[in-house]
């Protein structure tokens, strides 16, 4: 069973950073690619960052040069550094995972940066 959890989600002061995690279990973690999806209120979820099982990683126009996204794969674990946090990265942050047959979400974590 295929298991996604996020943390690290916070209230920050724009500007600042915050790492988010998410913790995988039931896939072969170190073969598979991993994405951070966002949701701001009233908004459609999109896509931030993704990493590929080889460690290359693509992202978002609006984040690039502030996230980062980097994997451990002995912790089966993926993260996201976020930098220079704006009042519009206000959203739900997701973990995901697609296989060819289904596809799974954590839970979600929060992040709120203020003005």
């Amino acid at each position: 069973q295929v298991h996604l959890v996020e943390s690290g989600g916070a209230l920050v002061q724009a500007g600042g950073s915050l790492r988010l995690s998410c913790a995988a279990s039931g896939i072969i973690f170190s073969a598979s690619a991993i994405d951070w999806y966002r949701q701001a209120p009233g908004k459609v979820r999109e896509l931030v960052a993704r990493i590929l099982s080889g460690g290359s990683s693509t992202y978002a126009d609006s984040v690039k040069g502030r996230f980062t996204i980097s994997r451990d794969n002995a912790k089966n674990t993926v993260y996201l550094q976020m930098n220079s946090l704006k009042p519009e990265d206000t959203a739900v942050y997701y973990c995901h995972y697609g296989s060819r047959y289904a596809t799974y979400w954590g839970q979600g974590t929060q992040v709120t940066v203020s003005s």
